[in-house]
């Protein structure tokens, strides 16, 4: 395991410049790979790409949509309903919170909790401009949520777990925070099989929705070891060779690395309960 702070500031760095990247020219962050301004390579990023229907995004910001760096739609997946508190770990520019506080209506309360100050700016401009009043953002790390126990209903998540170097102490957090038959509704990268070691040690990777991708029987194993149940995992999206490559980008080796990751990593819905 690489160092956890190294990874931390890895995926802090490499999201801080997103964000700056959606405030200053208004072009698609990527998810994946070498982080081009090329808006042409972001827009066929085959991870984030065509994830919200267009009813849902036309009364957003602009820079709300442009900063998605998600894997799937877990508002849309979640089931959401009014008067419920959701919290999104790891909002980024706050589209999924966004969409929550639609969800949940004026007696729900939508929460965004992010490390990165340049993305919580983002997120707040956005709210701003959304005219929305039933949100809060909060500076934090998913690992130590700045939330009471039992205080949320429903816990989403859009690509982000994958990323954290402690996915132990975050799901634990999670159960935390969750009130008794709260729900567990997250989208993220999930592998199947053995993940080759030339990815897994290339600390880049990190922040790119690869290298910390749980593999999917630990992924369940860790979810019961936290103290979940009724869980499930769905995919949403299994990736080929071809497609690893694009979200590979830059990386040396990219060819090579691509045809070792072709069919072991999908996007998939994530879903348990805390027990009653």
């Amino acid at each position: 395991m690489e160092n956890k702070e190294a990874i931390k500031e890895q995926v802090r760095a490499h999201y801080a410049h997103q964000a700056e990247r959606v405030r200053q020219t208004g072009t698609k962050a990527c998810c994946c790979g070498s982080s081009s301004a090329d808006p042409a390579t972001a827009k066929r990023d085959p991870i984030t790409s065509n994830l919200y229907a267009a009813e849902e995004t036309a009364e957003l910001p602009t820079d709300a949509v442009a900063a998605s760096l998600g894997c799937g739609n877990p508002t849309a997946l979640a089931e959401l309903k009014p008067g419920e508190t959701v919290l999104d770990l790891g909002s980024g520019g706050g589209i999924d919170v966004l969409l929550s506080a639609r969800r949940v209506g004026p007696r729900g309360k939508a929460y965004g909790l992010d490390m990165t100050d340049e993305m919580l700016a983002l997120a707040r401009e956005n709210q701003r401009k959304a005219g929305v009043v039933n949100v809060e953002f909060l500076k934090g790390e998913i690992e130590r949520i700045p939330l009471p126990d039992n205080s949320v209903d429903v816990i989403i998540s859009n690509c982000v777990i994958n990323l954290s170097a402690d996915k132990d102490r975050v799901l634990v957090e999670a159960l935390r925070v969750l009130k008794p038959g709260g729900r567990f509704a997250v989208s993220d990268i999930v592998v199947r099989g053995a993940l080759p070691d030339a990815i897994r040690r290339r600390l880049e990777l990190w922040a790119g929705c690869i290298a910390g991708a749980l593999e999917e029987t630990e992924y369940r194993s860790k979810l019961a070891g936290a103290g979940f149940e009724q869980i499930a995992i769905e995919p949403t999206r299994i990736y080929s060779a071809a497609q690893a490559k694009e979200f590979l980008g830059d990386t040396p080796d990219a060819d090579q690395l691509a045809q070792m990751a072709d069919g072991k990593f999908m996007s998939a819905f994530v879903r348990a309960r805390k027990p009653v």
